[in-house]
């Protein structure tokens, strides 16, 4: 099937709100807990608590705001309000540290009162994201695409979260390593309420029809055995990307530390910035390659190469081959979630696009985030690695935990099996 013209109008918006939002998600999944290791705790089941409570909030969130927008038939209100509410929500957390809880209630300890606060602010913080770019957002992408042409656009897509992780290291990352979280928090939730306020005054919606019945028939839908009897192979492949998801955050909240503390590599913002760029090449060629020979059957082979640079992750330990094998992980990576993301968008109903993002939500995040952190935390406290940081003993995540990745990774092969042979029959 021929691939359909991609519009500048689509592509401006694509890229606008969907590179804004994996700032702020890159912010909170990523550089939240460094904030956390290095001013509040140390201790990997407190960053496991923060990654899977905030991924409950945002997995509940999705679902509501996703069925509202379904039944108002608009996304554009969704994103506008949601964008400058994430980025209000995601500048505070600048404002939270031990000394000021100490200040605040001199009482309790002051490490429990930072760690409250900070899982709090993210769960909120998190509620808004998921409202403005996985329920509205990811629903007006697949309103305004076409089965011919979405893999394209979810190349694109799958770039930006390691995109937004470039950007934050080549700009930001300094303000952190000077400890000016505050100004870091503020420059990232500042340009995410713009975006919003430029989203009220010019994103278009698209005409897509609205469900029938009531707005709780709308929200629960999706998760009634009937629906899923109708639809198989909707959530086969949710089933596929939760496989995916849950091996990524074995290691991903742990990853800039790993670097950091483990290896040890004073230039890593350079090995990320490498990783990144060869990544995002890799998705963006091969995004164009999932709409010429489909999405599902690219599952597998992309998959392969995921699992090798995990592997070649444990082994690697020079500038060089972190390099190299972290384009194969990361660029295998992203073409799995493009190839998901296409998949799981060619099978949602139409005008159910918001109520598949709750649905999506399941499996790409609270499946995931609620199981792949702890498995690492498991595996980080297995090892028992440390390192001494002005007298104090800490932590330190070790190569393990890109084995045990690996090893979660190695089951999408029995959804992806099952999807084949549904698609076969």
């Amino acid at each position: 099937m021929p691939a359909a013209p991609v519009g500048r109008r689509l592509w401006f918006w694509v890229v606008v709100l969907g590179l804004t939002g994996q700032l702020a998600w890159t912010l909170e999944n990523m550089y939240l807990n460094v904030f956390v290791y290095n001013t509040i705790t140390d201790d990997p089941n407190v960053l496991a608590t923060l990654v899977a409570a905030s991924a409950i909030a945002a997995t509940v969130a999705t679902f509501v705001a996703g069925a509202w927008s379904d039944r108002r038939g608009s996304r554009t209100p969704f994103i506008a309000a949601g964008y400058v509410l994430w980025g209000a929500s995601t500048a505070a957390f600048g404002l939270i540290d031990v000394h000021t809880a100490a200040l605040l209630f001199p009482a309790v300890n002051a490490v429990v009162v930072a760690i409250v606060a900070i899982v709090a602010l993210d769960c909120l913080m998190s509620a808004l994201g998921a409202t403005a770019n996985d329920a509205a957002f990811n629903a007006w992408v697949t309103d305004s695409t076409s089965e011919s042409n979405r893999g394209k656009v979810d190349g694109v897509l799958a770039t930006f979260p390691l995109l937004a992780m470039l950007i934050i290291f080549g700009a930001l990352d300094p303000l952190t390593q000077q400890g000016h979280w505050l100004a870091f928090f503020g420059i990232l939730g500042g340009a995410t309420a713009v975006v919003g306020v430029l989203a009220a005054l010019f994103l278009r919606d698209t005409t897509t029809p609205r469900p029938s019945g009531s707005y709780l028939s709308t929200l629960i839908n999706g998760l009634r055995p009937s629906t899923m009897r109708e639809r198989p192979k909707l959530y086969i492949a949710l089933a596929a990307w939760a496989v995916l998801g849950t091996s990524t955050q074995v290691f991903l909240p742990y990853l800039i530390i790993y670097v950091q503390r483990y290896l040890r590599i004073d230039g890593y913002p350079i090995v990320l910035a490498s990783v990144l760029i060869g990544a995002a090449i890799l998705s963006v060629l091969g995004g164009r390659v999932l709409d010429r020979v489909g999405a599902t059957r690219a599952i597998l082979p992309v998959m392969g190469g995921y699992v090798v640079g995990l592997l070649g992750m444990f082994l690697a330990r020079g500038m060089v081959q972190v390099i190299v094998v972290g384009i194969v992980m990361m660029g295998g990576f992203m073409l799995a979630v493009a190839a998901l993301s296409a998949t799981v968008r060619n099978l949602t109903p139409e005008g159910r696009a918001g109520e598949v993002q709750g649905l999506r939500m399941v499996a790409v995040v609270l499946i995931p985030m609620v199981v792949g952190p702890f498995i690492g935390a498991a595996v980080i406290r297995g090892a028992n690695e440390t390192y001494v940081d002005l007298g104090v003993t800490r932590q330190v995540p070790t190569p393990w935990i890109f084995v045990a990745a690996a090893v979660v990774a190695v089951f999408i092969v029995i959804p992806v099996r099952l999807l084949g042979r549904r698609q076969e029959a």
